[in-house]
This record gives C-alpha cells, structure tokens and sequence, in this order.
C-alpha cells in the first residue's frame, strides 16, 4: 500500500491509498481508496472486529475447531452489515472506476470469500457433527474427518484475504497494529529492587 497526502474528497483533506486484496481462484479487489472520515471511523470499527477474532489469527493444526472458526467468519457478516448500515451511502459513494470505497471491499471480501466457504463448508461440516456418537468429544471426533486438512486449507485462504483487508483498514484508520502479536519488553530486577 502506498499513500499520497493532499487529494480532496468531499471537501477532506485524504490520504490516497493503493489497495489490492487478492481472493484466491476468484479475483483481485483493488484500487486508490481515498477515504473520508465516514470511512476511516468505518475502517477502525471493522479492523477491531477482524483483529479480536480467529478470523486473522493462523489457526495450527491442533488448535482450535473448525465449528468455532466458521462461526468466527458467520459473525463477521452481521458485523459488516451493522457497520455499513450505521454509516450509511457515505461508506460507498459513487467514485470513478480503478477507485474503491469501503463499501465495495467490505461488500466483495464477504461475498467472494467468506460466503462461499460457508455456504460449501457449514452444511459437510454439520453434516459429520451429526454422526458423532454420544460419548465421544467434539475434538477428536472433528480431527478424526477425512476433510479437516481440505476445509482448515480453505480457512487459511479466507484468513489471509481477512488479513490483507485487515491491514488496509488500518492503514485508512491510521492506527497502531493491533494483529502482530507484540509482547512488552520486560524491566529486568536487579537484587537492589532496582
């Protein structure tokens, strides 16, 4: 993402930023986003939803369910749609073509990326949840389907879109990285207490 200071937007002084979000075998998502505030306040609202979900977060191999990661990404569409109800036309003004708003990349990451996991995944998924048998955990039943590796694969695609989505929003928010894991530098103790 680059940016260039001073376009004006709406009577703004905006932040021109290059965006392109990469939605694997279906599309790319991109262009000069110069937010306006409507936006930018929109951009932090979605950024923290994604930053305090699985959603961002690379689910290992034995972490996790897949139950609970679907229904991370299913949340994150009445979130999407609360947001850009509240903001209203002003999160996706008209704007000239090789242009997006947030409007069109929220718009187009839920439905070319996380509609059609869910609406592949959640029915095979509940499917085989309903022959667990009763004294048997949902962990290890769920490690035990013969398409765990195939649907965690396609949650990593969804998360990395998530992801790149993500750090636009932030950089429209102009805010600090709340994704990447930073643990605080810790003050050795001396035997002084000091």
């Amino acid at each position: 993402m680059r940016r260039r200071l001073g376009r004006v937007r709406g009577g703004l002084q905006s932040r021109e930023i290059s965006v392109k979000i990469a939605i694997p075998f279906v599309a790319e998502i991109g262009g000069v986003w110069v937010p306006v505030d409507a936006e930018r306040e929109a951009a932090w609202e979605l950024y923290v939803e994604l930053a305090t979900r699985v959603t961002v977060v690379e689910l290992g191999e034995e972490e996790g369910l897949l139950r609970e990661a679907l229904s991370s990404l299913y949340t994150v569409f009445g979130t999407t749609r609360e947001i850009l109800r509240r903001y209203g036309p002003s999160v996706a003004p008209r704007v000239s073509p090789g242009h997006v708003t947030f409007g069109v990349l929220a718009v187009n990451v839920l439905n070319l990326s996380i509609r059609p996991l869910l609406s592949r995944w959640h029915p095979l998924l509940a499917a085989y949840e309903a022959q667990r048998a009763d004294n048997s955990d949902p962990v290890s039943h769920e490690r035990q389907w013969d398409r765990a590796e195939e649907l965690r694969g396609e949650i990593e695609n969804v998360r990395k879109v998530l992801l790149s989505l993500a750090q636009s929003l932030n950089e429209v928010a102009g805010v600090g990285d709340l994704i990447t894991p930073r643990v605080p530098r810790q003050t050795p103790v001396t035997d002084d207490g000091n």
